[in-house]
Parts: C-alpha cells; structure tokens; sequence
C-alpha cells in the first residue's frame, strides 16, 4: 500500500525467529500422554526441514515438498496434530505418503526422529545464513564446513575481515558480495513481484484468515487487484465481526517470520503488518460488516485515482477516506456504504473497473458514459500461441490439448518453434509435415467423438538476426496460423530491428507478432523500437499484436498496448503454454488487457474460430 494514498502501518522490522526448540507440553500432555503440537509448531518443524535439506544440497523438489507442506499445515483449520491422534487425520494439500508418516509421528510422540537427525547434523544458527541475498545453500554448507561461520555476526565478521578469501571459491568480490547482502538484508527493501507470486502468496493467507472466528470475506487490494504486472507487497481487506480474531490468526501465524505495527481504527478496524517466510510482506485492514464499499475504492485504487475522487467528494461538500464520507459542514454527519457501486455513485459515477483506476482518463469517460465493457476471461474462445515437446514444451500434444479443453478453451494453435531456434529445438521443414500429421489424426479422434474443440497447426516463426524469416513462403503458406517472434539480436541498432520486424509485418503470411517487446519482467529489457512506427505499420497491414500472458513477459504491457489500441491494431491474448498448467497465464493476458480498456471486440480470439480464422488472416 502506498503512503500517498493513506497512513501506512509502520513497515516490518525483521525479527529474528529462533529456530523450534522441543516443545514445551501443550495442553493434551496430560496423565503423562506426550505433547500435543499446534499447527504453527508443526508448520515451523516442517519449514525448517525444507531450510535444512537445501543447505545439505537435496533436489529441489524434496525441498518444496516440505515447503508445501508446512504451509497446508499452517493454514489448515483443523487441529491437525489432534486429529492425526484421534485417527482422523485431515486432507492436506501437498501431503504425500512420506509427510503424512511423519506427522503422525509427531501427532503420536511430539518430537520427530528425521527431525533431530537433521538438527545435530546441521546447527539451526546456519539456516539463518540463507536470509543473505545471494547467499545460496550450498555458499551457507561451505562457510559452516570450511569455516565454522554459523550466524550472521559470524559472516559480517569474518567478511569485514577478509577471511573469507582465503576459502576455495571465495574471493574479495565474494566478501564484498556477502557484505552487500547483508546490508540489503538489514535494509529490507520491497522487491515487485510476478503477479503468480503474489496469487501464491496470497492464496497461502487466505485459508488461514477465511477460517479466522467473524470473517466474512477476504479481498487482494492493491495493485494486485487492478491486475498490475509486478506487485511490491500484498494488500489484503479482511470483513470481519472480529477484527482482533483475524489480526492474532495472522500475526501469530508460523506462516509469519515478523510482525510491525497494528493498532485500532475507527469503527473497529484494526490493521497489522507481516512478513511472510519465503514471502513478500502482507498489509491487513480488516473493515466491518456493511462499511466495505470505500475501503474497497481506497485500498485499491492509484494514489492518482484516489486523489481525483477525493477532489469530487470535496466539490460536493464532503470529505472522502477509507472510513466513508464525513461532511465538511457538520463532521459529526458520515456515510458508508456496503458497496463500491453505491460510492461511485454517491459520486455521482458510474462503476469504475479496479483494472481503469489509475487516472489515466477513466474519470472522464466515466462522466462521459464511455466506459467501455472490458474483455473478459470467459469471452476467450481459443488460445493463439501455445508449444509441445515437440519444440520446447514439457508435454505432448495429445496432453496439452487436454490442458486447454480443460481450460474452457474451443480451439487452440499449437505454435512450436522453427527451425533456427536450436535452443527450443525448433522443427525443420521434414518436422513441420509430420507434426501435421499429428494434428490432423488428433483432429480426427476430437470429430469422431464429437467434441466441440478443434487444434489449429501454426508454428512460432523467427525473425532472424539477418532479417530473414525461418521458412520460405510456400512453406508458411500451408500453416493455420502464423506466430512471429523474435529472440536473436536483441542488441541491433533500433534501425535493424524495426527492419526485421517489417519483413514479418509486410509478409501476407504473417498473422500475429508474438511479445513484441521481447521484455522479460526484472531480468530483461524492452526492445529498442520506434513504438509508434510500429504500431502504425502493424495496423496498416493489419497484423494482429499479442498480449502475451506469461506473467514474466506480459506484453505488450498496458500502456503499450493502449496506444497500439489508439493506433488502430488487433489484438490477441495467449498464454504461450509451455507446461500443462499455463493456461493460467490467460488470466494474466486479460488482466493487462483490461489495463488497456481492451473489450472483446478488440480481441480476435474472442471470436468463434471459423470467425477467428477469417479475422486473423484479413490482411
């Protein structure tokens, strides 16, 4: 939440979580029965496991398995280690057979053998290394061994030093390194996160609160929910009868490294500030029945947005806050309302989208009545970029044809990589008839059954560095659908690059340019492009532009494609599916289009497909 648009909870001062000493007997260690463990001890047994194993170097799934695990259990409503006793244990999320055993040894014993086992092979205190930035297990398992460094005084100590150098390995860039991190871990900054990692983060609290006495409803703010690409720290609105329940079931948490400032509010809300483990930090407010509608408004609109609304308010003889309107005449007299709606309208607004409210022209058109109808999820038809094993997807065709079926989708285009992608495995000319194939007889089994789906063969052509297209015309021709990209000679002068994108753009066999930015969000930058150059030429041939929904591209990025939107251009949101579970990603895509006040009518794959493949072949 941004101190512009309210006063802000403190933010969190780290605190320094000892690691789980044996339990003390809880409240069923009784007539000598061992003791009986809460969720959050067991939660915290199980992340340290996780924490240990990484230092020892296991494969990583092992150690998300652990991580998964401890947070079903720290989330769960159940009693879990109660009812692990009394034979009823509950169905976990992430719990498999080997968890499950060692649960009901510590339902049956309090303690865990594989447990202490770990805890005299690894000291707790070297865990607490792997808060370092850029300190990684294996860094951590070497200092401790080589160097008996099992804290983090020990390691700014002996960095400072210049011990550390004198390791194998190591060097005085190392130090210097380590130095850094530790300083960043004291400065705490808030790193912006992929809109699936702040769901994931997100969807790790809510059980916990949902199941918090008085809660009626848990509700992401923020720029989570205006569908941002990256997201600095979770907001979450909690409605509740019990605001102090919900506040302690987070707080108290062992999904829960360190807790900042709460304090009470007007009309009995109550906010916290936490810093998950191996998570972001999580702003609370919790709001009380009947009053959500200005706390919704607040809480996720733009400073710029709330600003604009506050001015309206005060136009017309009232003050706006979270807390409802308060006369400017007569502060005794204040309005809530239960909803969003209701204020806009108090307002005298129409019902602003969360994904519009950036000051960005919303409040005229809004006033205007041209607030367009924005696209939806559910207006998605098909998906025009998705990859197999055949190139560098993770399953076949068959399975990630399932995938999008399951997904709602009725047509799909299977876009693997061309030939000189020999990173991606791209497929030769000999490979594209046999994949077609391969389509067609998959076809043929969906027709037989009378399936309401259809797989469209297209391919993710490369523009090459020379700016040449990977296959020729004749072969182009033949495909459904054709997806251009680029990925080689990312670093050419913006002249080269806008020559090359106009081959693809000029070819009458090219359909749609793939994340034409070529951005990946925190780890690499936009093209060098002459923006509206290229919009203009992309319109003029009527080329369709991707909304790539992969939350590590997004792109175009909303803006961009606002002003592609401005300039003329067609639209398209895909996943680009490498895995069975990336069909999400569409979600995403939608997100970004609604941004840029995209409706379905924008989108060609909102079309029915023999509507779809007239349209996006018009040009």
């Amino acid at each position: 939440m941004s101190t512009s648009r309210r006063s802000a909870p403190p933010r969190v001062k780290r605190v320094d979580v000892p690691p789980p000493e044996p339990p003390p007997p809880g409240p069923a260690a009784v007539g000598g029965e061992p003791p009986l463990l809460d969720n959050h001890q067991l939660a915290r047994i199980f992340y340290e496991i996780a924490d240990m194993l990484e230092i020892r170097g296991e494969l990583a799934f092992k150690v998300a398995a652990y991580r998964r695990a401890a947070d079903s259990i720290a989330a769960s409503p159940a009693d879990v280690a109660r009812a692990y006793r009394e034979g009823r244990p509950p169905r976990l999320p992430g719990v498999g057979r080997a968890i499950d055993e060692k649960l009901a040894e510590l339902a049956a014993t309090g303690r865990l053998e594989y447990h202490e086992r770990l805890r005299r092979e690894i000291p707790p205190s070297v865990v607490e290394l792997l808060r370092v930035p850029g300190l990684g297990p294996r860094t951590a398992g070497e200092l401790w061994q080589q160097a008996s460094i099992g804290s983090l005084d020990e390691l700014e100590a002996a960095a400072r030093a210049g011990r550390l150098r004198r390791l194998r390995g190591m060097s005085q860039k190392t130090e210097q390194r380590l130095l850094d991190g530790l300083a960043a871990l004291r400065r705490r900054p808030a790193r912006r996160m992929r809109l699936s990692e702040a769901r994931d983060a997100i969807e790790r609290v809510r059980p916990l609160l949902a199941a918090a006495p008085g809660v009626r409803a848990v509700v992401p703010a923020g720029s989570y929910r205006r569908g941002r690409d990256t997201v600095a720290d979770i907001d979450l609105l909690v409605e509740t009868d019990d605001p102090v329940a919900a506040i302690e079931r987070l707080n108290t948490s062992a999904l829960v490294e360190g807790v900042g400032g709460h304090g009470a509010r007007p009309e009995g809300a109550t906010r916290t500030t936490v810093q998950l483990r191996h998570g972001p930090q999580v702003d609370l407010m919790t709001m009380s029945p009947g009053v959500a509608g200005t706390y919704l408004v607040h809480f996720t609109g733009s400073a710029e947005h709330n600003v604009r609304l506050r001015e309206m308010a005060r136009d017309r003889g009232w003050s706006l806050s979270e807390h409802g309107f308060t006369a400017l005449d007569e502060p005794a007299r204040q309005l809530t309302f239960a909803s969003e709606e209701e204020v806009y309208a108090f307002l005298g607004l129409p019902f602003i989208e969360p994904a519009l409210r950036e000051d960005r022209g919303e409040i005229e058109a809004a006033l205007a009545g041209r607030l367009p109808k924005l696209v939806t999820r559910a207006d998605l038809s098909g998906d025009v970029h998705t990859h197999s094993d055949w190139s560098d997807g993770h399953a076949s065709i068959a399975r990630i044809t399932q995938a999008a079926r399951a997904a709602g989708l009725r047509y799909q285009v299977l876009t693997d990589h061309s030939q000189s992608l020999a990173i991606a495995h791209g497929l030769s000319p000999a490979r594209v008839d046999d994949e077609r194939r391969a389509i067609g007889e998959l076809n043929e089994m969906y027709a037989r059954e009378g399936a309401d789906f259809r797989l469209l063969h297209g391919c993710e052509l490369e523009i090459r560095a020379d700016g040449r297209l990977d296959y020729d015309d004749a072969l182009l021709a033949r495909f459904d659908v054709v997806v251009a990209s680029l990925h080689v000679g990312r670093r050419q002068p913006r002249e080269q690059l806008m020559a090359r994108y106009r081959v693809a753009l000029r070819n009458p066999n090219v359909d749609v340019i793939a994340h034409p930015s070529g951005r990946k969000i925190g780890l690499r930058d936009d093209l060098d492009l002459d923006w509206e150059a290229f919009y203009r030429e992309a319109a003029e041939t009527r080329t369709v532009l991707e909304i790539n929904g992969s939350d590590e591209r997004l792109d175009l990025e909303a803006r961009r494609a606002r002003a592609a939107l401005d300039a003329g251009n067609r639209f398209v949101i895909d996943s680009d599916a490498h895995y069975l579970d990336e069909f999400e990603n569409l979600d995403w895509g939608v997100a970004q289009a609604r941004r840029a006040w995209l409706t379905a009518a924008d989108v060609l794959n909102a079309l029915p497909l023999d509507e779809f493949l007239v349209a996006v072949t018009d040009h």
